[in-house]
């Protein structure tokens, strides 16, 4: 019979990912066949699956950690925001719909059936599930027709450990806190709790781990430090833009513009992790870097709305100067949509139908079409002439004269385009910098030498690393009742 745990966290960013991420490793190394489990999640990072839908780019991370294919039934239900109010959900991969946040808090019921079938799909021949939670249980407002925490939990039987985040703060509060609101059926799913990202002597919280015992009677499964390891792991969801640096100092600097609906920004992180690579996000008000080398402009959830931002910034004109400058230019996606003259939209797909103007520094036009691409795709560098891999997500079909210098071709098509003088391109192909031979070939022009460890290498490492640190914090007797 498949064991079976949940991590719901008391409020959002609290760690969930990660642990997870590390628990499924640590029961992997074990020898047990295990896999994660999201009911619902909202990111516009999102990953091609094994199966060939979209699930969200966390999934798609601990179905690594748990050394099995990912599957589209790991994370049935994914909201890719476009908007401050409204989504895209993908159901099972594929686009179910949109929907403003109102409307979907009357449609969630309805998917319960494909979330608990998903889940079903998921625990079969495994000996371990690890799901994650969304948000907080405690959220009592939206906890009708809930299918992220509370309500999926209770539908399908799994006990569930609650982590709180004592970085933050008031931890303590937070955990009674969400103790004292839950109605008695969700309290009883509650078997323990978790305290994460603790900083320094763990002994002089033991009277913070007695009072919590105090008002809610559950038992403490273990108190984790900060886990360095966590920084060399792709992230979920925006909200880290916020804390990334900006900028290390190294020999090359890269300058990455954030829009508000960003998107598979994770495409940056095997430049970041380049000791001589020095990754500069660049937000609304910050100077931008005249002695940056090179700029690229990632994917985006809403191309139009996020041109019509990077305008506003007066960002168009510090492009212009930094190609004035002999800088270089690569755009994914979204990114290399706007590098174009136009951009349309007739169908609304984004929002009104409209066209607009684009940065014109490649001779292409997009056009938005209905149909979504989504694959995982082998590829290989004409520029540079080495092997690529990664993943196609996106609406819009880009033609134009500059795409008869292809800088790529994806599974023997040409993709992408390329200015006359080299110093721009664009391609719809995500995981470009995680090729490795790619991303030395790319430094190196640049006179830049790279790493010799692979990218996957780094996080295949990272993940054994958060596996040893939680096997030495959780509580012994806990891991062994969970991983049998």
């Amino acid at each position: 019979m498949t064991r079976t745990i949940m991590l719901q966290g008391t409020g959002s960013d609290v760690g969930k990912t990660i642990l997870v991420a590390g628990l499924c490793r640590l029961a992997a190394n074990r020898g047990l066949k295990v896999a994660p489990f999201k009911p619902q999640n909202m990111s516009n990072n999102a990953a091609v699956s094994d199966d060939g839908g979209e699930i969200g780019r966390a999934q798609w991370l601990q179905a690594m950690a748990s050394r099995t294919p990912s599957s589209v039934h790991m994370n049935p239900v994914l909201l890719k925001p476009q908007s401050e109010t409204g989504s895209q959900i993908i159901v099972q991969g594929k686009v179910f719909g949109q929907a403003k946040g109102r409307d979907y808090q009357r449609l969630k019921p309805h998917l319960l059936g494909a979330v608990l079938e998903s889940f079903e799909t998921v625990c079969m021949g495994q000996d371990l599930v690890v799901v994650e939670g969304a948000g907080s249980p405690a959220e009592i407002n939206l906890r009708a027709g809930d299918i992220a925490n509370m309500g999926f939990a209770t539908h399908a039987g799994v006990p569930v450990v609650l982590v709180g985040d004592i970085d933050r703060g008031g931890v303590i509060a937070s955990l009674v806190g969400t103790h004292t609101i839950l109605p008695d059926e969700d309290r009883s799913q509650i078997v323990g709790y978790i305290i994460n990202k603790f900083r320094g002597d763990v002994s002089l919280f033991d009277d913070g781990l007695s009072a919590i015992a105090q008002f809610t009677g559950w038992p403490c499964f273990g108190v984790i430090p900060w886990l360095k390891a966590a920084a060399r792991l792709p992230a979920e969801d925006s909200v880290v833009l916020e804390r990334l640096a900006r900028g290390t100092g190294g020999a090359l600097k890269v300058a990455v513009p954030v829009l508000s609906r960003i998107a598979n920004f994770d495409d940056l992180d095997p430049l970041a992790a380049e000791p001589e690579v020095d990754l500069v996000y660049v937000r609304a008000g910050d100077p931008w870097p005249a002695d940056a080398g090179l700029v690229v402009l990632p994917g985006s959830k809403s191309t139009i709305a996020d041109l019509e931002e990077f305008r506003s910034h007066g960002w168009d004109r510090d492009l212009q100067m930094h190609i004035r400058r002999g800088g270089r230019v690569i755009g994914i996606c979204g990114g290399y949509q706007m590098l174009g003259r136009s951009v349309a939209d007739p169908l609304g797909l984004e929002g009104t139908p409209r066209a607009v103007e684009g940065l014109g520094l490649l001779d292409v036009e997009t056009v938005m079409a209905a149909e979504k691409t989504v694959r995982n795709s082998r590829a290989h560098s004409l520029e540079h002439d080495v092997p690529l891999s990664g993943y196609e997500i996106h609406l819009g079909v880009t033609e134009g004269a500059d795409t008869a210098r292809a800088p790529i071709t994806i599974d023997g098509r040409p993709d992408g385009a390329r200015s006359a003088d080299g110093r721009v391109i664009g391609t719809y192909l995500h995981g470009l910098f995680a090729s490795d031979e790619y991303r030395r070939k790319l430094l190196s022009s640049f006179g830049i030498e790279s790493g010799s460890q692979s990218y996957r290498g780094l996080v295949d490492e990272a993940l054994d690393e958060l596996a040893t640190e939680l096997e030495g914090r959780l509580s012994r007797d806990w891991l062994e009742t969970l991983l049998g």
